[in-house]
């Protein structure tokens, strides 16, 4: 008589349809789906098909018991009513992987130790021989699940979990597992495209997972075929000839398959350190006949098949984990559905995204949606015929006469803007009509462009010569974030559009309030600086590296002003940052400089902007908490521009400077470094900020904020606020 025995077959979550699938194909009499599993009956040869032939199962669990329990004791009592030794020689060895819990066991490792001493004291010798614990490579696993009272016991006939082939020794940051990519092409119809000798490619294939899996189900590999050992290897009702057997079966059937023509199926990666660990990869797994890797960036993709088929384009693009990826990221998923739009036209396409919104920005319809699981990571699985009516686009500008004959290359259709986007872009082109203007009147290389008009659009748009510059101001807790990142995308995918630049040449930040030492971190570290000019002078920004870009574009009129103001004196800037101020007034004809500050970064970066404009030699640069040096400098100076945060780290002050509490002294402190008839310029961008009584009944004190504030700045008039103080006559 046919045994029967009762399994539970875990996977991926959402892949429980298509495991059911599976195991009735492969002659389960029926199977029922729960949760990250199906709960089968059949016998062990079944248990070995699923085993060796399963794609997408990571475990295949064989129930032994299952009993109520209210207590660890009554959990003792309830395995000790199994016969281990039917399973288990007496030393032998174990591991027991325990989860949930029950009255009186609210810590697995403690449920894991009630368990194996049931087991252990179960078959403990007279002389002492008793199993002992082996975490890596036990005789037999043991799974135990505790929910709502009751207890399933189950050995572990598949050791370690199913989606470790084996072939994957090397691989590259966050790969898919095994199952998981087997799952997303089986969804993607890949069996049935292999049979009909479709074509398969991967231009982001990473480690080439997809690759491989797609070569083992194209020439009928059995996926689990090289492993040597099995959580039923030691198991003591294991049966080694039906086990053979079925081996010599999936041999056979693999030699065949291997034998065929091999399918067209190839990877393409951008990064060349890469592709060796790939290729060892695919040598392990016996596919290097159908699968092939090269060398090439996204831009470059192109498949072009042997025999002109068409196939499945296959990818899994990063989903961005940190803001600052954002970027890129709407970029790169332009790009890719830019080139599936021009390069792969009548093929299918299934994109793997865990961020749905930046899937749609590459311009195509899908057909059919799937929602899996990367890990504990909700993601989409989008399918699209990559047919033209399928196509999200504008037209592009068409080409001139001009470009034609140059040999320019014919403009390329971009995406759709969404309605959302759409929105925001209008704006922006309202806002560039108007300052893009003023700007080539003022020759002026570097504005605000946008700074949050709307509200629904948080960021602050920084135009530098050809790049742009986004922050992204901190959402309100009421602002929902999925919402938010979509908003953000919005004006990613916009800019380029309206500001006709390469999205790569747009950078993003998030901005929020920087305390203490927060403002000198570095937040990469690229080191790339490009040269812009202002006034008379050029100036070194970086946009990538830290939250500011060594340029205050707030402050342009102020540095100006002070150009125009310099000629013949001696000037002063305290808290200098990169000491643009310096620059400006040495470059006005000033006698000397001197800057202050107490980051040696901001410092370094400073010489670095006076030597660009051959200024290094006579101008000096102080490294010092600003309200010590002033104490202790004992020179005049007729000019001094003081910029402070509204927080910093000091020596002095309790460590940390406060602008409302500490201007008064700040400023009593540079008046004494003041010239006669000199000038000081007094700004800061604290919004609350309110000019101390004594200090307005002590000096000559001036609001010249509005004076301060050029067109790209004059929507937001609290960007800061500047005073001009003199002694009183």
């Amino acid at each position: 008589m046919r045994e029967t025995l009762e399994f539970f077959v875990t996977c991926p979550k959402g892949v429980e349809g298509l495991l059911r699938d599976e195991v009735l194909a492969l002659g389960a009499d029926s199977a029922r789906e729960t949760v990250t599993g199906i709960e089968v009956q059949g016998d062990r040869e079944l248990a070995y098909r699923i085993c060796l032939w399963s794609r997408l199962a990571n475990r295949v669990l064989m129930v032994l018991s299952r009993f109520p329990a209210e207590s660890a004791q009554q959990m003792y009592d309830g395995i000790q009513q199994i016969d281990w030794a039917a399973h288990l020689r007496a030393d032998g060895s174990l591991a027991i992987d325990f989860t949930g819990s029950l009255p009186g066991i609210d810590n697995t490792h403690f449920g894991a130790l009630k368990v194996k001493d049931a087991i252990v004291d179960q078959l403990r010798q007279a002389d002492g021989t008793r199993p002992s614990v082996e975490k890596v490579q036990p005789d037999l696993r043991i799974n135990v699940h505790c929910r709502r009272s009751e207890v399933q016991v189950a050995l572990d006939l598949s050791g370690v979990s199913l989606h470790q082939r084996g072939y994957r020794l090397q691989q590259g940051a966050a790969p898919l597992k095994e199952n998981l990519a087997a799952a997303i092409l089986i969804r993607s119809g890949w069996p049935k495209l292999a049979e009909e000798g479709a074509a398969l490619a991967d231009p982001m294939c990473g480690s080439g997972t997809f690759l491989v899996e797609a070569a083992l189900m194209a020439a009928d590999v059995a996926p689990n075929l090289q492993r040597e050992r099995w959580g039923f290897s030691r198991w003591l009702q294991h049966i080694p000839s039906m086990w053979e057997r079925l081996l010599n079966e999936a041999r056979y059937r693999a030699e065949k398959g291997l034998a065929k023509p091999p399918a067209w199926i190839r990877g393409y990666e951008a990064d060349p350190r890469l592709l060796q660990p790939v290729r060892n990869n695919i040598q392990r797994a016996g596919v290097t006949e159908w699968v092939k890797v090269y060398q090439g960036e996204l831009a470059t993709f192109a498949p072009s098949p042997d025999r002109g088929q068409q196939g499945l384009i296959v990818c899994n693009p990063p989903y961005g984990e940190r803001l600052g990826d954002t970027a890129s990221l709407v970029y790169l998923y332009q790009k890719l559905g830019e080139v599936l739009r021009e390069q792969c036209v009548g093929w299918q396409a299934a994109i793997f995204t865990g961020n749905q919104d930046l899937g749609k920005r590459m311009g195509i319809r899908s057909h059919k949606q799937y929602n899996l699981f990367n890990g504990a990571l909700p993601c989409k699985l989008l399918l699209m015929d990559l047919a033209p009516e399928r196509f999200i686009t504008q037209a592009a500008a068409p080409q001139t006469q001009k470009q034609a004959e140059q040999g320019a290359a014919a403009p390329v259709a971009t995406a759709r803007l969404s309605e959302s986007a759409q929105m925001f872009a209008n704006r922006l082109k309202k806002n560039l009509k108007l300052l893009g203007k003023w700007a080539r009147q003022q020759d002026i290389q570097c504005y605000r462009l946008y700074d949050a008009d709307m509200p629904e659009f948080s960021v602050a748009v920084d135009v530098y010569a050809d790049w742009v510059h986004v922050q992204e101001y901190a959402a309100p807790a009421s602002i929902d974030e999925d919402k938010a990142q979509a908003r953000l995308q919005d004006v990613l995918s916009a800019i380029p559009q309206v500001l006709d630049i390469p999205q790569s040449q747009v950078v993003l930040k998030q901005r929020q309030r920087q305390t203490g030492k927060q403002q000198y971190q570095r937040m990469a570290q690229r080191g790339e600086f490009m040269t812009v000019h202002e006034g008379q002078v050029k100036l070194l920004v970086n946009l990538t590296d830290y939250l500011d870009t060594g340029l205050f574009l707030d402050h342009r009129p102020i540095r100006l002003r002070i150009a125009q103001e310099a000629r013949g004196k001696r000037f002063l800037n305290l808290f200098c940052y990169t000491a643009t101020a310096s620059v400006h007034a040495a470059a006005g004809g000033a006698r000397s400089t001197t800057s202050v500050d107490l980051s040696k970064t901001y410092l370094d970066w400073a010489r670095r902007n006076l030597s660009l404009n051959g200024l290094s030699e006579l101008h000096k640069l102080e490294r010092a908490d600003v309200m010590e040096w002033l104490v202790q400098e004992q020179q005049s100076y007729d000019l001094i521009f003081i910029d402070p945060p509204t927080f910093s780290n000091s020596k002095r002050l309790d460590d940390v400077f406060d602008v409302q509490r500490d201007h008064p002294k700040l400023l009593e402190l540079a008046m004494a470094r003041l010239a006669p008839g000199g000038v000081i310029y007094f700004s800061n961008n604290f919004r609350r900020f309110r000019m101390d009584d004594a200090v307005a009944a002590a000096y000559q004190v001036v609001d010249i904020s509005a004076q301060t504030l050029d067109k790209d700045f004059q929507r937001n008039t609290r960007i800061h606020k500047t005073w001009r103080i003199t002694r009183r006559a």
